[in-house]
C-alpha cells in the first residue's frame, strides 16, 4: 500500500513526537526559525559586500579611464609641441600651452 502526501505527514509528525516529545517540539522550531534567520542575515551581508565591491571596482575602472583620457590629452599637447618645433620635456602642460599659443600667433 503506497502512502500519499498526507499520511507521509502524518507518519513523520508521529516519528519526531515520538523521538524528541511534545515539550521538545516548540523549542526545536524556535531553533529552526533562528537559524533560518541568521542564515538569511549572513546571506544578507555577503549581498552587501558584494554589491559594494562592485562599487568599488566601478569606480576604479572610472578613475583608470579618466587618468587615460587624461594622459591622452597630455600627449596630445606634447605632440602638438613637437610638431611646431617645441621641445616638451621637462615643460608643464601651461607652459606647453603658452609657449604653443606664442608659435601659433607670431608671423
Amino acid at each position: 500500500m503506497a502512502f500519499g502526501g498526507v499520511e507521509w505527514l502524518v507518519v513523520i509528525v508521529a516519528i519526531v513526537l515520538l523521538l524528541f516529545g511534545a515539550k521538545k517540539i516548540p523549542e526545536f522550531a524556535r531553533n529552526l526559525g533562528k537559524a533560518k534567520m541568521e542564515f538569511r542575515r549572513g546571506e544578507l551581508l555577503v549581498e552587501r559586500e558584494m554589491k559594494e565591491e562592485e562599487r568599488i571596482a566601478r569606480e576604479r575602472e572610472t578613475k583608470a579611464g579618466a587618468e587615460t583620457e587624461r594622459n591622452s590629452k597630455d600627449t596630445d599637447l606634447q605632440k602638438a609641441a613637437r610638431d611646431l618645433g617645441i621641445d616638451p620635456a621637462g615643460k608643464t602642460d601651461a607652459e606647453l600651452k603658452e609657449l604653443i599659443k606664442e608659435k601659433v600667433s607670431s608671423p
